[in-house]
């Protein structure tokens, strides 16, 4: 019995939520898919519904703010994903049920699990939204712009004391690098036949800058070189755990791998360069320099 209410009160979660995202949508195309995953969940509602005596759910008042909250600031994809992140687990748990059922029924639940598995993704795979179609670019230039700026201060750790040199050198060549990166974003774009290599060069390009800029301002408000690094590199990270996160939701990968990954380069990246910086700094004789 707290199985079949578990269910019901999934259902009836998911109808209630697809059904005010669909309320609060404007565009035609989308609108019409949200409507349909709303219709589908409530009939999955109403089959697990007969098991329980017409119990009646209800849905945290809260939990649908939330819901709206991350709509507006996080995307439709991101919400619809993570609104779906419990799926595997209930699917499982609808196959065990389905195995011990026969006849009509015993179908009827495994219609149920094709629906939550093939239907919901293709209705969901219709859902044209920017911030998915430029989720790759805005990784490149992002992740690019981390562990490239990281390197470069790194490298200055060992070669001045000046937080001010250091900081110019990262914007310097975070400018030059989002300019290259954006290049590069338009003709893979116009080569892979997008319709708007422009607009995928401009949000590389922007994602680069706007990375470049954030990790370099500790640099000009710190006089310590050590200590305007550790608020930089701890920047980067922070600024990598959230698109991480992020992409994990929209991509359905693990956050953990993703994450592991990407501060073993971030980390890696900074004591070679680090390494590197102080070599040239003992061999020129401008170690620890300030130059004004």
């Amino acid at each position: 019995m707290t199985d079949f209410i578990k269910y019901v009160e999934d259902e009836y979660r998911d109808y209630r939520s697809y059904s005010e995202l669909a309320k609060m949508e404007k565009n035609g195309g989308r609108k019409t898919v949200l409507e349909k995953l709303a219709e589908m969940e409530y009939q999955h509602y109403r089959f697990w519904n007969q098991y329980v005596d017409s119990y009646k759910p209800k849905t945290s008042t809260f939990f649908i703010r939330l819901l709206v909250v991350a709509r507006i600031f996080l995307g439709l994809t991101f919400t619809i994903k993570l609104l779906e992140r419990h799926e595997m687990e209930t699917i499982k748990s609808y196959r065990e049920f389905a195995s011990s059922l026969h006849g009509e029924e015993k179908e009827r639940v495994e219609n149920i699990i094709l629906e939550e598995l093939e239907h919901e993704k293709t209705l969901m795979a219709q859902i044209d939204e920017a911030v998915v179609r430029h989720l790759g670019f805005v990784a490149l230039g992002l992740a690019d712009a981390i562990i490239e700026i990281t390197g470069v201060h790194a490298g200055f750790l060992g070669v001045t004391s000046s937080t001010i040199i250091a900081g110019i050198a990262g914007l310097v060549v975070g400018f030059a690098a989002a300019i290259s990166m954006a290049s590069a974003a338009y003709l893979q774009a116009k080569h892979g036949g997008s319709e708007k290599p422009a607009e995928s060069a401009v949000v590389t390009g922007g994602a680069y800058l706007l990375t470049v800029t954030a990790l370099a301002i500790p640099y000009f408000i710190i006089a310590d070189m050590l200590l305007a690094f550790a608020f930089s590199v701890g920047l980067a990270v922070i600024t990598m755990a959230v698109f991480t996160a992020y992409g994990a939701v929209i991509s359905e990968k693990a956050f953990l791998k993703e994450f592991v990954i990407s501060i073993t380069l971030i980390l890696g990246t900074a004591l070679a360069t680090f390494l590197f910086g102080d070599f040239l700094g003992t061999v020129f004789g401008i170690k620890h320099y300030r130059f004004f």
